[in-house]
């Protein structure tokens, strides 16, 4: 079974996103670290995130989630309408994992399904439209916290997952 990994970046004050762009200034160790955990495995996002990404898609394919369209121009793209119906794909792609990359929706179907959460938590509250799903820490162990200038990257496993 592939396991599920919700990758974002957080605000302090749970924001991820204003109007289809990080409302921080650009953090290039976060987008570095971010780019190279996602490289290799395909990547589960909506369509808007998907169609916000296509100059530079992520992942080793894309898992599209819309219910507007079943088809994208892209070889690596594969449409699913639903959550099981994404993992479903990402099996089928002999991933080990799947990485969920928003957006905001899309954390929000995800989280009860993910087995891993990887947070850049990027120091200061920003002003945004879009937030990251809220949980409960009582259900996760904290794995892993790197500290780095502007953000601390935490890794959390969900504690029914281990």
């Amino acid at each position: 079974m592939v396991e599920l990994v919700s990758v974002a970046a957080v605000a302090e004050n749970g924001v991820i996103g204003d109007d289809g762009e990080l409302p921080w200034p650009s953090i290039p160790a976060d987008k570095r670290q971010y780019r190279e955990r996602i490289a290799d495995d395909p990547v589960i996002l909506g369509r808007l995130t998907f169609e916000s990404m296509r100059d530079d898609l992520p992942g080793s394919a894309q898992v599209v989630l819309s219910r507007s369209r079943d088809a994208f121009d892209v070889e690596t793209a594969h449409h699913a309408a639903d959550v099981d119906e994404a993992v479903e794909v990402a099996e089928s792609l002999d991933a080990d994992a799947a990485y969920v990359i928003g957006g905001g929706g899309i954390y929000e179907q995800f989280q009860p399904h993910v087995d891993r959460m990887v947070l850049s938590r990027v120091h200061d509250e920003y002003e945004g439209d879009t937030r990251y799903p809220e949980w409960d820490e009582a259900d996760w162990t904290l794995a892993a916290s790197t500290e780095y200038d502007r953000f601390t990257l935490k890794e959390w496993i969900r504690d029914d997952a281990a």
